[in-house]
């Protein structure tokens, strides 16, 4: 962050969003081409003009301590011509008028620049829109003189530099109070401070860690404290805290407040929440017409912003009030005030999903970002998710009679693809390539109905919006198909559907940790820890810390039921033994419990034994589906201190990890399965990709996730140096060296003869 008295720069594309836009928001879809197609028609263009013609044209402008840089695309010298070109898909009657108008500042910025630096007496300014799917230029073009551009180029920095100049004395004194800052509690606890250094030196290093740090240590706290430390030291522009669940945003919230509590008062943190949650208006398009927070939203922002950014913690909740208050959207206030925050706490999929706006926007400003990745055990299924896709025979049903001719037969080849890819199958419904003639219908179906939408901007949402959306996603996935994914053609309920599984997110997550300055996973399962450098595409000299647990075997009572067997044919055989446990256990120590089970078949078959066998024992259960409320009422009868009893959960679900119950709340686990996923054709696919890729398939597969979710289940009984508990693990299975070794090293398992 620059120094008050040091000199400020800005981008000419920053300057012109910061001080140009005006009028609605406007997100109706428009096609628009990827940052490589975009180029390329940059170039396209470039190559077709004169031998004179100067292309990326860098210019530099200094005015009143504000420096503003910036590369136009092309300058015709013969005909006093500067060129500013947008790549677009469709016709330029499409681009909406804040994006035009948008444009047309940029243009005559670089034009003013030109001016300036080559004592110019005025130009031809043209804005060029290049219809990469005809290959076909617009030119739209005016006659201007010096004086006016530069007139309206230094309008623009004025505006922009009372807010920069604030904005800088802002970071000088917050980097002075970081500098400073100390931990804010009166002493770590064990394991905080050896984590803590671990962490500032791999922010030091430029370098990503992997980190193992049991719960109850504070690791929130513990990784926000120093790299807060190496943002003042080591000039780290922004840090993302990224989480898999809302509970582990709150928790770094929390962190943050009670760390600018303690002098940092110039920090200003952001949360961004889903588009979905934040919405105000759920079902209004996100344009003038349809909502009101987004007709004139940009005239409004200018007051939005300068209030927001007086709030050190903008949470959805002050963000919400603060955009009601100046009638703007509270989403699109958030990622404006992005740009003027340190610190942004947000889901993953702000930073890894394939269109991440995190992502993006560092790579735009060119920040320097840390990354602090909470519960990271989560990112490899996560991003899995977020580099499959799927497309329904139900989403084409709803969609048939909507689509334009055009259209409608690009998606009838596209389904008759479909079908004969389905064809090839060798009997698992899996296939391993992506047939030519199927990526072919699905490129021409995007585009068909991208030219309808961008045709036709007014049409309201819909089945055949939603269709297209799939296709896209689709499509674009497509593009990069490799060894990494496979086509499942495997129906879903009834309906038959095609989707494009990932099975290991490393080639999409590697560039995304290289665009980092440094990155910080950390959990309290994350081992083995060269199966999540593998899997997840960290880089090879990746850091690693384990640390040690402040617990004590003598804290939690592990038993090991030897003898017994949950796998799926010997369940009737076990399961009245394993009951009989539940109950003795119960028996010896009255309390809340909760019991694991692999799948809902298995918990209920479980829970009707208890109530038939010991219907004394007060029990409940999760169940598919339960909605927010439910999962609350689940959760409160371990808190609220009334009848005790046992909770049946399913294994790696809602209540496996994330439930803070300490105390009394809980006192003991039962866990009945070693959370093996299923045997079946995607996942021995998906062994088979690991085995050739890392050479441990079946442990990658199968054996790591499965016992990471024991653990994380396991580790809900014991959250403070003052709990003590039980676990039993319903398995004989749990006895074999190589589960044995993935255990916590502070467990003392007891076999149980039983």
């Amino acid at each position: 962050m620059p120094e008050a008295s040091s000199e400020l720069t800005v981008s000419v594309r920053r300057l012109c969003a910061f001080a140009a836009q005006a009028g609605d928001l406007d997100l109706r879809f428009t096609p628009a081409p990827t940052a490589l197609q975009g180029m390329a028609g940059h170039r396209l263009v470039q190559a077709r003009r004169g031998p004179d013609y100067e292309t990326e044209v860098t210019l530099d402008w200094r005015f009143e301590g504000l420096r503003v840089r910036g590369r136009a695309d092309g300058f015709d010298p013969q005909a006093q011509r500067l060129e500013e070109i947008k790549t677009c898909r469709g016709a330029a009657e499409g681009v909406k008028p804040n994006q035009r108008a948008l444009h047309w500042a940029q243009a005559r910025a670089y034009a003013a620049m030109l001016c300036i630096e080559r004592k110019l007496p005025g130009l031809r300014v043209a804005l060029v829109y290049f219809d990469l799917d005809s290959e076909t230029e617009t030119t739209l073009e005016e006659q201007l003189d010096a004086a006016t551009l530069c007139e309206q180029l230094q309008a623009l920095a004025q505006r922009y530099l009372g807010w920069a100049r604030s904005q800088a004395r802002r970071a000088e004194a917050l980097s002075q109070a970081l500098s400073g800052l100390s931990f804010p509690r009166p002493a770590f606890r064990p394991g905080q401070l050896e984590l803590s250094r671990r962490i500032y030196q791999a922010s030091a290093a430029r370098r990503c860690l992997l980190a193992q740090a049991p719960t109850g240590i504070g690791k929130t706290l513990a990784s926000i404290y120093p790299m807060l430390k190496a943002k003042a030291q080591h000039r780290i522009d922004k840090v993302y805290f990224l989480t898999a669940k809302t509970p582990g945003r709150a928790v770094a919230l929390e962190a943050l407040r009670e760390l600018r509590d303690k002098g940092t008062h110039d920090l200003r943190v952001l949360e961004i929440e889903a588009r979905e949650s934040a919405c105000v208006h759920p079902g209004a398009a996100c344009h003038g017409e349809a909502c009101p927070l987004a007709r004139g939203f940009y005239d409004r922002l200018p007051a939005a912003r300068e209030e927001a950014a007086a709030i050190p913690v903008l949470d959805r909740a002050g963000l919400s009030k603060l955009a009601a208050n100046h009638a703007v959207c509270p989403y699109f206030l958030a990622q404006e005030m992005a740009h003027w925050c340190d610190v942004i706490v947000g889901d993953f999929n702000y930073y890894f999903h394939p269109s991440a706006f995190l992502y993006v926007l560092a790579r735009e400003e060119e920040w320097q970002v840390s990354l602090l990745v909470d519960e990271a055990h989560n990112l490899l299924e996560r991003a899995r998710a977020m580099y499959s896709a799927q497309l329904s025979d139900a989403a084409f049903d709803a969609a048939r009679k909507l689509a334009p001719p055009a259209a409608a037969r690009a998606l009838k080849v596209l389904r008759t693809e479909w079908r004969r890819a389905e064809d090839q199958c060798a009997g698992d419904a899996l296939l391993d390539t992506l047939p030519d003639n199927l990526l072919f219908a699905l490129r021409d179906s995007a585009a068909c109905l991208a030219e309808h939408f961008n045709a036709n901007p007014k049409l309201p949402e819909g089945p055949l919006h939603a269709l297209f959306f799939e296709v896209l996603q689709f499509a674009r996935l497509a593009e990069s198909f490799d060894e990494h994914s496979v086509l499942d053609f495997s129906p879903a309920g009834d309906a038959r559907q095609l989707a494009l599984r990932n099975l290991i997110p490393a080639p999409f997550l590697r560039p995304r940790f290289a665009a980092a300055r440094s990155c910080v996973c950390f959990s309290g399962t994350l081992s083995p820890f060269d199966f999540y450098r593998d899997t997840l595409g960290l880089p090879e000299n990746t850091a690693t810390i384990d640390v040690d647990s402040p617990f004590e075997a003598r804290q939690l009572d592990v038993h090991l039921a030897r003898a017994l067997s949950t796998r799926l044919e010997d369940r009737p055989h076990s399961l009245s033994r394993l009951v009989d446990i539940l109950a003795a256990q119960f028996e010896r120590r009255p309390g809340n419990y909760l019991a694991f089970f692999s799948s809902f078949e298995y918990l209920d078959m479980a829970a009707d034994a208890l109530a038939l066998r010991h219907p004394q024992v007060p029990a409940w259960s999760q169940r598919r589906g339960m909605r927010a409320d439910e999962r609350s009422a689940f959760v409160e009868r371990f808190r609220t201190g009334g009848t005790s009893g046992i909770g049946f959960a399913v294994l790696g679900g809602i209540f496996g990890e994330g439930v803070d119950l300490p105390g009394e709340q809980l006192v003991g686990a039962f866990i009945a399965t070693l959370g093996l996923p299923q045997h079946d054709p995607l996942n021995e696919r998906m062994r088979a990709r690991m085995e050739e890729r890392f050479g441990n398939g079946y442990a990658y597969t199968y054996l790591y996730p499965g016992i990471r979710k024991v653990v994380q289940a396991a580790g809900r009984v014991i959250r403070s140096e003052s709990d003590e508990g039980v676990v039993w693990l319903l398995d004989e299975r749990f006895a074999r060296p190589e589960v044995a070794r993935l255990l916590p090293a502070w467990w003392e398992p007891r076999l149980a003869r039983i």
